[in-house]
C-alpha cells in the first residue's frame, strides 16, 4: 500500500447514491426471479493489498486470531490451511460502511465470541453511524448495536488501538475507546447496548490537521486504546484496574482501580506525544507504552518507548535509540506471552529506506534491531525476506543502497507475537500481512524468515475490470494504491502488478474488441506519465506521453481495432491519439472530466458522458456531438460500455435516488436512451458470454430490482433478471465496475471497495444435454478435510489427469463411509444418492490437459465420524488416492 490510501467510494456516494428517499417502482417492472443456480463466489487471488492496522489473538485457545483492514472489513486466521476467512461479506450496500472496521476484541473467556466495531468515515463521506458487532461463533454470523454516533476505520489514528476491549474476567463488560469528542463507552450485556461513561475525563483533543474543511483530518481522533490489567480481577468479577489511552499529547493515559467507577489522569506520564499503544505484561507488572508524535499511520516523526510499574508508579524511558535520532513514531507493540520480559515494537513510519522492528529480552533494558547499518548505505539484516507466495511485493523495483526490495513494510502499525508461539510474529504493513514462524532465531544468532501470511485477505480497492474474449489474460484489473495485475489463472497470485509504468492507482483501462492483444490503462502517479499501452495482452507495458496539464488517470477508451485511443485525464480535457500515444490533439465538444468509452465495432466511434448529456464522436475523437437524449441521470455517477459484436448497442448506468437513478439502453449509438422499466437502481453493466440458445450475450449489473439490492443477471437483454448473489455474499460497495467473462457462460467479475476482485461462477454450465463425459487415460485424486467443526466440515478434491492425452469433460464419484452429506459443492456440480456422491464438470472446467489437474471444494454435514472416502472412479475407472 502506497502513501495514500485512496478513498474509491467516496464521490460516488457523496455525489447523491444515497441520498434521499428510494425512488418509487415503475409502472411496469422487469421480472425478477429467484436464482435459477447456485453461484459460487471467490477471489481472484492477490493476497493482501491493503492496510492491515490491528491483529488480534485469543489469550486463551490456540491458533484463534483475527485481522482488521481500513476499508476491507475482518478475518479469522483457519490453521489447518494458514489462510484468512473474510467474515463481513454480509455487509450490504446501504451499510458499506461498516466494511471499515476501527477495533477487534476477541473473548478470552468465552472465545467462540468477537466484536467488531465498524464505521469507515466520521465525517460527511459515510452517512451512517457506527456499530458494534457481535458474534457467538467467531465471526460466522453477527449481531448489531448501532451506535449514535460516527466511527472511522479509514480515519487518520486508525492505527492506534485497540479501541475495543473486553473484560478478560466479567467478559459481559466491554469498552469502546470513541473519536469526535465522544469520549468512552461501555457495554455490560455483551455489547448487546452501550452507554457513555459521563465521567470519564477526557475525550481527546489532536487532530492530524485543525483546518482540514472537508472534516477527515480536522477530526479529533479521540479514546484510542482500552487495556484491563487482569492481574486484578478475580473469578466473574469485574477487572478492578484498567488503563485508557486518549489522544492528547499533555494527557494520554488515565486509569481507574475501581472497575471504571472513577477515573484519574496517571501520575508522572510523559507529554508532548501521543500514546498509540499500551500493552500490559501483568507478569511483571510492566505497561508498555509506544508513543508518536502524530496519529499516524503515515505520519509521525519523533517518537519514544515507555515502561510504566504499575506496583510503583515508576515510569522509565527504555527506547532503544536516542530521540533526537527517531525520523518516525513508535507503535506494533506486543508482548511474549511466554516469555513476558521479551518486548517488540516498530518504527511504523519509518517510509525510508524501511520499517524497524526491535526487540528487547529484557523488558526495555536493552534492545536489537531487526536490521542495521554496517557502514552506510550498507546494511546488514537479522531477517531473510522469502515473498515467493506474493512475488509483487517486490514491486519490481531494484533500489540502491540503504533501500532493499521486498522492504520489511511501512505503516507498520500492528504487530503481535503468539501468546501460545515464541517463534510466531505477525505484523501489518500497508500492502500485506508480513509473519514469521522461527522468531526465536533472532536471539540465537540466526536469522529468522519473514513471509506474507495473506492468503485468503483480500483488501484491494477496484476500479475497472475487463476480460479479454481471448489470450492468454482471463483477467484485467485496475486497483487502487497496488496499480493493478494481469490475471491468467484466478486461483494464483500474479507475479507482479501491472510495470513501466508502476501507477499508484489504475483508474481505468481498456482493451481492444476486435485486437485484445492492445490494452491501454491510464492512473495516477507522483511523477511520470499517467498513460501506458501493452501489445501483449497486458503481459508487458511501455509508458505513452502526457498532454499538458495531466494530473491523474481519469477514464480512457481504445479502439475497436487498436488504431487509437481517446483519453479523459484529471487535469486536461479530452483528448485523442492515433497510434501509441506519443502526441494526443484535444478532442471538441466535450466537456473535460467526461466519461468516455469506445464503440465495440465500429474504430471510428467513441462515446462520452459528462453531466446528464451523452456525446459521440464519429471521427475517432477528434470531434463529438452532444446527442438529443434527454432524461439521463444529472450527474457524474454514470458508467456505461458499448456491447461487443453490435455497432451502436450502449447499456448505461448510474443515477442518484434523488433524481433519474437505474438502466438505460440505446441501439443507435446514444441517439436515443430507453430507461428499463422496474431496474429501480443500477451502477454498473457488463456483459458475458451468451446462454445456450441465445444470440444476446449476456448482462450483469449491481443493481436495485425489485427492492432488493444484489448483483443481478439476464439472459434476455434485459427483460427479466436473476439475482445472483445472496445476502451473505455483499461485499458492501459493488458500484466501481463489473464485467461478465466473454468465454465462460455465467462468469462475472465485480468490483468492491476494499474486498478485492470478485468472481462468481455459476452451476449451470450454459450448455444442457449431452452425454456423461468419458475422459481417456489415468487419473489421481487427493482428498483433504481443510477445516471442521461440530457437525459440519469443509473438504478440498483434487483431480489429475496422469493420462497423456487431454480430457473434455469429467465426471468423479466416491462414496463417504461414515454417511456423511454433502451441503454445497463449488467449481462443479453434484449429485448425491446415499452415501454416493457425483460431481462433474462446468462449463469452464471441463478441459484438463494431460499432466494438469481440476479442483473443487465442498461443505457438509457429519455425525459420529468423518472418514475420507477410500476409492474415486473417474467414469469407469478408478483413480487411486494419493
Amino acid at each position: 500500500m502506497r502513501r495514500t490510501r485512496i478513498l474509491t467510494a467516496v464521490l460516488a456516494l457523496t455525489a447523491g447514491l444515497l441520498a434521499g428517499a428510494p425512488p418509487a417502482l415503475a409502472a411496469s417492472p422487469a421480472r425478477t426471479a429467484p436464482a435459477a443456480d447456485t453461484y459460487t463466489w471467490r477471489n481472484a487471488r492477490i493476497d493482501g493489498g491493503g492496510f492491515v492496522p490491528g491483529i488480534v489473538f485469543n489469550r486463551t485457545e490456540k491458533n484463534l486470531a483475527y485481522a482488521r483492514t481500513d476499508i476491507g472489513g475482518a478475518y479469522r486466521w483457519q490453521q489447518s490451511t494458514k489462510t484468512w476467512t473474510p467474515l463481513l461479506d454480509s455487509v450490504g450496500w446501504d451499510r458499506w460502511g461498516h466494511t471499515g472496521v476501527v477495533s477487534l476484541a476477541s473473548d478470552a473467556v468465552a472465545p467462540d465470541k468477537v466484536y467488531a466495531a465498524v464505521g469507515t468515515y466520521t465525517n460527511s463521506w459515510d452517512p451512517g453511524n457506527g456499530a458494534v458487532l457481535r458474534s457467538a461463533d467467531r465471526g460466522a454470523t453477527w449481531q448489531k448495536a448501532d451506535l449514535p454516533f460516527k466511527l472511522g476505520g479509514n480515519m487518520p489514528g486508525r492505527g492506534m488501538g485497540e479501541r475495543l476491549a473486553v473484560d478478560p474476567h466479567r467478559n459481559s463488560v466491554l469498552y469502546l475507546g470513541a473519536p469526535s469528542g465522544k469520549g468512552l463507552w461501555r457495554s455490560t450485556d455483551s455489547g448487546a447496548s452501550w452507554s457513555q461513561v459521563a465521567n470519564f475525563p477526557n475525550v481527546g483533543d489532536y487532530a492530524q490537521d485543525p483546518t482540514d474543511t472537508s472534516g477527515y483530518a480536522s477530526d479529533n481522533q479521540g479514546v484510542v486504546w482500552v487495556t484491563f490489567d487482569e492481574s486484578t480481577g478475580t473469578g466473574t468479577n469485574a477487572t478492578r484496574t484498567l488503563y485508557v489511552g486518549v489522544a492528547d499529547k499533555e494527557n494520554a493515559v488515565y486509569r481507574s482501580t475501581d472497575a471504571g467507577a472513577t477515573w484519574s489522569r496517571l501520575a508522572g506520564q510523559p507529554t508532548g506525544q501521543l500514546a498509540h499503544k499500551g500493552v500490559l505484561d501483568a507478569e511483571n507488572g510492566h505497561l508498555y507504552l509506544a508513543y508518536s508524535d502524530k496519529g499516524g499511520p503515515y505520519d509521525g516523526g519523533k517518537g519514544r518507548l515507555w515502561r510504566y510499574a504499575t506496583a510503583t508508579g515508576a515510569w522509565t524511558d527504555i527506547s532503544p535509540v536516542a530521540e533526537a535520532d527517531t525520523y518516525y513514531g513508535f507503535a506494533g507493540l506486543t508482548v511474549d506471552r511466554q516469555n513476558p520480559g521479551t518486548v517488540m515494537a516498530t518504527a511504523y513510519s519509518s517510509w525510508w529506506p524501511d520499517t524497524q522492528i526491535f526487540r528487547s529480552g529484557d523488558s526495555g533494558g536493552t534492545w536489537t534491531k531487526a536490521w542495521d547499518y554496517t557502514s552506510y548505505p550498507n546494511r546488514t539484516n537479522r531477517y531473510t525476506m522469502d515473498v515467493s507466495s506474493s512475488p509483487w511485493l517486490s514491486w519490481g523495483a531494484n533500489p540502491s543502497p540503504p533501500e532493499q526490495s521486498p522492504k520489511l513494510g511501512w505503516m507498520t502499525e500492528a504487530l503481535e507475537i503468539d501468546p501460545f508461539d515464541p517463534d510466531r510474529m505477525m505484523y501489518g504493513t500497508g500492502a500485506t500481512v508480513y509473519g514469521s514462524e522461527n522468531l526465536t532465531q533472532w536471539d540465537s544468532g540466526g536469522r529468522f524468515t519473514v513471509r506474507p501470511m495473506a492468503r485468503g485477505l483480500e483488501e484491494t480497492a477496484v476500479n475497472d475490470l475487463a476480460a479479454p474474449p481471448s489470450g492468454g489474460a482471463v483477467l484485467l484489473s485496475a486497483l487502487g494504491d497496488i496499480g493493478g495485475f494481469r490475471h491468467t489463472d484466478l486461483t494464483e497470485v500474479p507475479s507482479m502488478m501491472f510495470t513501466s509504468p508502476n501507477f499508484t492507482s489504475t483508474t481505468s483501462l481498456d482493451f481492444a474488441e476486435g485486437s485484445p492483444n492492445t490494452v491501454v490503462r491510464v492512473g495516477d502517479l507522483d511523477a511520470g506519465p499517467h498513460v501506458a499501452f501493452s501489445t501483449d495482452n497486458g503481459a508487458n507495458w511501455f509508458p505513452g506521453t502526457d498532454p499538458s496539464g495531466v494530473s491523474g488517470g481519469g477514464t480512457v477508451a481504445a479502439a475497436s481495432d487498436g488504431s487509437r485511443f481517446v483519453w479523459s485525464p484529471q487535469g486536461a480535457g479530452v483528448h485523442h491519439t492515433t497510434g501509441f500515444g506519443t502526441s494526443w490533439s484535444a478532442s471538441s465538444g466535450i466537456p473535460a472530466g467526461a466519461v468516455v468509452e469506445s464503440d465495440r465495432v465500429d474504430p471510428r466511434t467513441f462515446y462520452g458522458f459528462k453531466s446528464g448529456r451523452f456525446y459521440v464522436s464519429s471521427d475517432g475523437g477528434a470531434t463529438f456531438t452532444a446527442s438529443a437524449a434527454t432524461g439521463l441521470p444529472s450527474g457524474d455517477s454514470v458508467r456505461f460500455k458499448a456491447l461487443p459484436g453490435t455497432k451502436g448497442d450502449v447499456w448505461l448506468a448510474g443515477g442518484a435516488s434523488d433524481g433519474a437513478y437505474g438502466l438505460w439502453h440505446s441501439t443507435d449509438s446514444g441517439a436515443t436512451f430507453t430507461k428499463l422499466p422496474g431496474v429501480e437502481q443500477a451502477d454498473t453493466i457488463g456483459f458475458g458470454r451468451a446462454a445456450a440458445g441465445a444470440s444476446y450475450q449476456t448482462l450483469f449489473t449491481s443493481a436495485r430490482i425489485g427492492g432488493v439490492r444484489g448483483i443481478f443477471r439476464s439472459t434476455d437483454r434485459g427483460s427479466t433478471w436473476t439475482r445472483i448473489n445472496d445476502d451473505a455474499h455483499q461485499w458492501g460497495w459493488t458500484g466501481a465496475a463489473i464485467t461478465g467473462d466473454p468465454r465462460v457462460f455465467g462468469r462475472v467479475y465485480v468490483s468492491t471497495n476494499g474486498r478485492g476482485v470478485i468472481h462468481g461462477d455459476s452451476s449451470d454450465a450454459g450448455g444442457g444435454g449431452g452425454t456423461d463425459p468419458q475422459p481417456p487415460g489415468a487419473c489421481a485424486v487427493t482428498y483433504e478435510v481443510t477445516n471442521q467443526w461440530s457437525g459440519g466440515f469443509q473438504a478440498e478434491v483434487r483431480l489429475t489427469n496422469t493420462g497423456s492425452a487431454a480430457w473434455n469433460g469429467w465426471e468423479l464419484g466416491w462414496s463417504f463411509p461414515n454417511g456423511q452429506t454433502v451441503n454445497q459443492v463449488w467449481n462443479a456440480a453434484h449429485t448425491q444418492s446415499g452415501a454416493a456422491v457425483t460431481v462433474r464438470n462446468l462449463g469452464w472446467n471441463a478441459d484438463v490437459a494431460a499432466g494438469s489437474s481440476v479442483g473443487l471444494g465442498l461443505t457438509g454435514n457429519w455425525s459420529g465420524a468423518n472418514g475420507k472416502p477410500s476409492a474415486f472412479r473417474l467414469g469407469d475407472r478408478s483413480c487411486p488416492v494419493t
